[in-house]
Parts: C-alpha cells; structure tokens; sequence
C-alpha cells in the first residue's frame, strides 16, 4: 500500500513535467533527445543515492546506533514529507511555468537537459527517501504496489498528456496528499520508538530518569507473542515463527499480517509509549489542519 502511494504520486508529479515538456517541445519541432537522457540519467542517479543510503544504515547493524539513525530518519523523512506535499505542490507541473523554461532552455544545446534532469531528480530524490523510510518501518517491500502506482501514473498522464483527456489532478493529489499525511505521523510514531530502542540497547535509559525497561510507562501492551496457544485462543488469527521468533504472533500484533499494514501505514504499534503516542497524535493533527487549509482554502 505505502508502495503503491509512493509511487503513484512521485510517479505522476515527474510524468506531468516530462509529459508537459515534451509536448511543448515536438509542437515546436525541438528535439527530444536530450530530455529522455535526463530522465534516465535522473533515474540512474536516484538509485545511487538509494544504494549509498541503505548502505549507510545495514552498516550500523543491529546495534543502538542504528536505532538511532533510523529514528533521525524518520523524523528527516516526515518532515521532509510535509514540506513537499504542503509547499512544493503549489507549484508543481505549472504548465504556464514549465513551457516558459522549456523555451529558455531551448537556447542551449544542454538546456533541457538539465531543466528536466534537476526536475526529475528532486522527485526521484523524495520517492528514495519515502521508500526507504517505509521499508524501515515494515521491512516488507511489495513490488506489486512499487511497479503498479508507477504504472498507474504513467497511464493516467498519457491520458491527460497524449489523448487531451480532461481529468481534475488536483483532486489526485488531494487524496494521496491526506494518505501521506497519515505516513508522515506514522513515521513520527515509529521514529519515537526508534529513539527509545536506542536508550534501552545503549543502556542509557538513566538519562531519562529511568532504570529499565519496565519503567518505561505505556497506554498499551497487547497482543505479545505467545510461546504456545491457549485453548481460548483463535488459532487462524495467529502466525508461527513470524521473524524467527518460535512463537505464535496475533494477526493485530505489530508484527502480525495486519498489523504490520497498520504499522508502515499508520505507525500503529502495540506497545508505544506516551511520548510515541502524543508525538502521533499531535503530528495528525497537525498535517490535518494543513491538508484541509490547502485543499479546501486556497484557491
């Protein structure tokens, strides 16, 4: 699902600009050679970061540090979320804007190569950073959803593009900017939890004031994995073996089928802490303030 909004969103912003460009540029009777070797050259260049990035944290291990790392990641992620989805989509496949740049770059032999090359990598740069931090929280990666949002978005700009049909893309981006607002405060959720992983496998939880892991207080602790089932228990909502762990693991437990969706998409966890929570519920609360005072409005 994460996969799928990912995808299909970055997907559609990138495909408007090439789409609106290239128009502009066979109705001018302008080559088109040096655009398509943006595209790829910006694709290329997306996935060396992605490779730098993900090397970077599976070096670490599975030590305190990278608790660490990847909650700062996922702070950095969330916020970075909120800035492109409440900011950069004012201006985001300007028609108007992206033709006037097109007809300046068409002034130099490399001009509109780098005018879509920097366009498509800023895009390309924002799908690696979601992605990346939704694999961290789910450890799960559906390519059904990464190639079909993609696929999705290719054929809906060729509709709007090629074929001249009409449809309202503000509407589009209305309901994956409100499904991103709720990845953005799961990543705040789950970004918590990773800063407190880090204080309890460094053995530093004094400096909260604490002197274990118990003390840590919570609004919940459900659903803990099970080393065998009662008589009471249902057993098609449990799974066995789930991550190597020889227990039964409930379907709702953050590790459970469905609660492993609720967690990458919602941050949902089955044993958060306060801090966790609240930073959950202020960071929705927020994001929803702002879909609503963009999408409903401005004009």
């Amino acid at each position: 699902m994460n996969e799928f909004i990912i995808l299909f969103r970055e997907t559609l912003e990138a495909a408007l600009i090439v789409g609106i460009i290239y128009l502009f540029l066979t109705n001018n009777n302008a080559p088109t050679q040096k655009l398509w070797l943006a595209v790829l050259s910006a694709i290329f260049a997306s996935i060396v970061v992605a490779y730098f990035i993900y090397s970077a944290q599976e070096a670490l291990g599975n030590t305190s540090l990278k608790a660490l790392f990847e909650g700062i990641f996922m702070f950095i992620t969330a916020i970075f979320i909120w800035y492109v989805i409440f900011w950069l989509s004012k201006h985001v496949s300007d028609r108007k804007q992206l033709e006037e740049g097109a007809a300046i770059a068409m002034s130099s032999s490399w001009g509109v190569f780098f005018l879509v090359f920097f366009s498509i990598i800023r895009e390309g740069f924002e799908t690696v950073v979601f992605l990346l931090a939704s694999f961290s929280m789910t450890k799960s990666f559906s390519y059904l959803g990464f190639f079909g949002g993609m696929f999705a978005a290719l054929f809906l700009v060729y509709l709007l593009i090629i074929q001249g049909r009409r449809f309202n893309i503000r509407e589009f981006f209305k309901y994956t900017t409100l499904l991103l607002v709720f990845l953005a405060s799961g990543m705040i959720a789950y970004g918590t939890h990773e800063v407190e992983s880090y204080f309890v496998k460094s053995n530093n939880l004094e400096v909260l004031g604490l002197e274990d892991k118990s003390d840590i207080s919570r609004p919940w602790d459900i659903l803990k994995p099970k080393d065998k089932l009662q008589e009471s228990d249902i057993s098609i909502f449990y799974s066995y073996n789930v991550k190597g762990e020889n227990k039964y693991t409930h379907i709702l437990h953050d590790s459970g089928s469905i609660g492993s969706f609720l967690k990458g998409f919602f941050g949902y966890n089955s044993n958060p802490n306060y801090v966790e929570l609240y930073a959950w519920i202020t960071s929705l609360i927020i994001g929803l303030f702002f879909w609503r005072r963009f999408y409903f409005t401005s004009s």
